[in-house]
């Protein structure tokens, strides 16, 4: 590994505040803007990834007291129709009760008989709510309907049986919910967030795709390895020559949390590492050189890698990075699945992104050149409602990824990318992970309508999710990891993991708030 320390809390490649002075365009505020987190490493209590003590104080303190993203305004068009979110054990019911924008009520899930969940999916149009086991209903607006037999329930005031509802603020196209009527309303929560998200608005994008998987670790330790770049260099090798990983730029604000990592740019990683010729024969999927060791890694028969030492001996890997023969006897794991696993259509001849370890300026305006040209293109009969030609290259081409606590993630500037975390009922060490992309509507007049999740299961690979392009393979590579975090949690002798100062600051931000929310000291479990 090359040592990237310079001294100071960043790595001694160039910043990101020097390499926005080479942009074409003019850059906006808000990517001139810095506001580190005070340094100082944290440790955190293993204990809040897999207790359920800790689970419960969340369902308790955190998912029936916060802000949390429910479903977008496109899944409620008409009067009607209806929606489920589920958190841990709370469910709720978003119903669209009139044509007002305003006009969307949350209820508890539940039917005030004996408990029957109301609804266990989405539906369109209903004029009624109507519980499946008794036949108790209620009308959209939560009023009671009708109880059959009511004349054996004489102690039921009709207008005291109405549903209990949790509080709706509206952003950006989207619905959030808090169960707490007493919180504080949505925007004051959210502060200054908007003000990313100028370019192009959440509300002018669509959902196009939108895939859930459920993920053995908790929900914490699913997001948390998608909000820095420091695990770029040993899970994501494929990345290093285009993505400077360790010169992102990290954030924290109020209620959220911003990491930038520049593309077209190399991992300062490589600085001490030989720029290797290029392959003639390479393929971004399936033959590919270790940007550190100069190894070409290649797809073989029945799914297995051949490795090619710089010797040009040959060793063949599982793709979990299991030695099948050769001299070699250890291959980068996380190149050998993305190799050696499976494949997405048609991809087996991407060609490999041109990149320079000099001439990075020139290669981000170029890119970011093709990135206006497919925006046009997006934006179709829309196109005049945003000044294309004015946006900067940093917006089209770089990794901008916010954190809005707890659980929403929503990428910056032009990016599509959207996740949300979630636990997977009442068991600690599972989680929802879902990933949306939400691209810039095409039509003037009318949305295209939102897409339908697709369900994976633990078990299921993500390349069965095709819409999602080159992720699903990058995905692959995360949760590789994952499930072992989760484990390898349950067995550390110090009963704490560790945070560095800079590179997990938003981790850091995400615990100082969890901490404030739940009214725990991290450092008082440790010693108690």
């Amino acid at each position: 590994m090359v040592e990237t320390v310079s001294g100071t809390n960043r790595s001694a490649g160039i910043s990101y505040k020097e390499l926005l002075n080479g942009d074409s365009r003019s850059v906006p505020d808000h990517l001139l803007t810095e506001s580190p987190m005070p340094s100082g490493s944290s440790r955190i209590p293993t204990s809040v990834y897999f207790s359920q003590e800790f689970h419960d104080l969340e369902v308790e303190k955190l998912w029936s007291r916060v802000w949390q993203l429910a479903c977008h305004e496109d899944e409620l068009c008409d009067v009607g129709d209806y929606v489920v979110y589920d958190i841990a054990r709370l469910s709720f019911l978003l119903v669209r009760t009139g044509e007002d924008p305003d006009d969307i009520k949350a209820y508890r899930n539940a039917c005030l008989h004996r408990g029957r969940k109301l609804r266990e999916r989405p539906g369109k149009t209903t004029s009624i709510l109507r519980c499946s086991f008794h036949g108790w209903s209620w009308e959209l607006d939560g009023a009671l309907h009708e109880i059959p037999c009511q004349w054996d329930f004489p102690d039921i005031e009709p207008e005291q049986c109405s549903l209990p509802e949790a509080q709706i603020g509206r952003y950006g196209g989207f619905i959030f919910l808090n169960p707490d009527l007493n919180a504080e309303p949505l925007m004051d929560f959210l502060g200054d967030f908007s003000e990313h998200q100028t370019t192009l608005p959440l509300e002018r994008r669509y959902k196009a795709v939108h895939v859930a998987k459920v993920v053995r670790c908790n929900w914490k330790v699913c997001q948390e390895a998608f909000m820095e770049s420091y695990h770029v260099v040993t899970t994501h090798p494929t990345l290093m020559e285009s993505l400077g990983d360790a010169n992102s730029q990290y954030d924290a604000y109020g209620s959220y949390s911003r990491a930038i990592s520049p593309a077209q740019v190399t991992s300062p990683h490589l600085a001490a590492v030989p720029e290797w010729d290029a392959d003639p024969d390479g393929r971004l999927y399936t033959r590919f050189r270790h940007p550190i060791s100069g190894h070409i890694y290649e797809r073989a028969d029945s799914g297995n890698v051949d490795v090619t030492d710089l010797d040009g001996d040959v060793s063949t890997f599982r793709s979990n990075g299991e030695w099948v023969e050769g001299k070699l006897t250890h291959a980068d794991p996380h190149l050998c699945l993305w190799i050696g696993g499976e494949q997405l259509p048609k991809f087996e001849d991407v060609p490999i992104p041109r990149s320079s370890r000099s001439n990075f300026t020139e290669e981000r305006s170029e890119l970011a050149e093709r990135k206006r040209a497919e925006l046009i293109s997006l934006l179709g009969d829309a196109v005049h409602k945003v000044d294309v030609e004015s946006i900067c290259d940093a917006e089209l081409i770089d990794a901008i990824f916010f954190s809005v606590f707890p659980n929403w993630h929503p990428w910056g500037c032009l990016n599509p990318i959207q996740y949300r975390f979630r636990p997977n009922g009442d068991n600690p060490d599972e989680c929802l992970f879902e990933c949306m992309l939400f691209l810039p509507s095409p039509l003037t007049n009318e949305r295209p309508p939102p897409a339908q999740v697709q369900w994976l299961s633990a078990d299921d690979d993500w390349t069965l999710a095709p819409q999602l392009g080159m992720l699903a393979k990058v995905f692959n590579q995360d949760l590789y990891n994952l499930p072992q975090v989760q484990l390898g949690l349950k067995n550390l002798a110090s009963g704490h993991t560790l945070l560095s100062e800079y590179q997990e600051t938003k981790l850091r931000h995400f615990h100082h708030l969890l901490q404030r929310q739940l009214e725990v000291d991290y450092q008082a479990m440790l010693e108690s």
